[in-house]
């Protein structure tokens, strides 16, 4: 174990497809040239055999003599149950995690570990920004609703912070948190093959949470990543797909801790900073600004239809059609 104040920081990537084969060299590439070295970097292969293989023998021998380990992830298909097979084997003190699509800048887990020398901080997130496929945000694309694509959105605190929950693609926790409450839910998250679920980050903190009243989780928008928007992405088909799926995360995450906590955050997010998001793009709509409308009309349908999937999905879950669990990662975990 290191020494308190100068955590070991394990990354986990988890990776599912040979599609994004160069996303993922990528981005282990950036570990690889952080300022503060990362003490391992976990490769979690969801369910892929060809793809666990050709990664396997591409970091055989890293050339830098850095660590780089490939694993196929134990547990079912999906992210959340490959996070938790990376968390399992990793050695370090602190697990930070980042997308496979992503790359991190040179100094992100310096900001992560400067956030750990408060011994109550358990959680730490950084600052994800989009890279758009087409060089530049669609028009009519609002801010306020950059997690549609994985990344920080209009509404989120600046600098560091206090919340209530990180955002998984760009994330660090302290070991003691998944000691405390358990590792992410599976059945909430994504899977590869159904709809772009999430919330399982959530689901953590808030659990998290309430197993350690005293814990600290921070933002700390130093802490940055950049995030590949692909170009199907940026259409408002995969915008309503997606907002209606976060809805039924958003059920299930409410299901597991109770809507008080589950949508404590989001009240204020649907209820300040959207009706301001729509007020500025009528305005800019007003002034003759390009998107204007486009952007209050995309707040109104992604409000819409993730209120629709959050109805369907609270029918489903009191129905019984839906199940997940938590579990603990420290069985079989990878420490010395």
């Amino acid at each position: 174990m290191s020494d308190p104040g100068t955590p070991g920081i394990s990354v986990v990537i988890c990776a599912y497809t040979e599609d994004r084969w160069a996303d993922v060299l990528a981005a282990v590439a950036s570990v690889r040239a952080q300022s503060r070295p990362a003490l391992e970097t976990l490769l979690v292969v969801d369910h892929n055999q060809a793809l666990l293989d050709r990664l396997a023998k591409e970091y055989k021998d890293p050339p830098d003599g850095a660590v780089v380990r490939v694993l196929a992830n134990a547990g079912p298909r999906g992210l959340s149950a490959g996070r938790n097979t990376g968390i399992a084997a990793s050695r370090g003190d602190v697990v930070a995690f980042l997308d496979d699509d992503a790359v991190a800048e040179r100094d992100w887990l310096k900001h992560f570990a400067e956030g750990y020398a408060d011994p109550r901080v358990m959680a730490v997130g950084g600052r994800t920004e989009p890279v758009w496929a087409s060089g530049r945000r669609p028009g009519w694309f609002p801010e306020e609703f950059d997690w549609v694509v994985g990344c920080s959105y209009r509404g989120l605190p600046r600098g560091r912070a206090r919340v209530r929950n990180v955002l998984g693609g760009n994330a660090s926790f302290r070991r003691e948190a998944f000691d405390a409450a358990g590792g992410f839910a599976t059945g909430i998250g994504r899977d590869g093959n159904k709809r772009p679920l999430g919330g399982e980050e959530t689901e953590l903190c808030i659990r998290l949470s309430r197993a350690r009243p005293d814990a600290v989780l921070l933002i700390d928008d130093r802490a940055v990543i950049h995030h590949r928007v692909p170009a199907a992405r940026e259409r408002f088909r995969y915008f309503r797909t997606r907002t209606y799926a976060e809805g039924l995360s958003k059920a299930l995450v409410a299901r597991s801790v109770g809507a008080d906590k589950g949508l404590e955050s989001e009240r204020r997010y649907t209820t300040r900073v959207l009706p301001a998001g729509v007020v500025r793009g009528l305005r800019d709509a007003l002034l003759a600004r390009p998107g204007g409308a486009g952007r209050a009309g995309a707040i109104v349908a992604g409000v819409l239809t993730a209120a629709g999937g959050y109805l369907v999905g609270s029918v489903r879950a009191r129905r019984g059609g839906v199940t997940f669990s938590v579990v603990d990662v420290e069985e079989g975990g990878g420490r010395d």
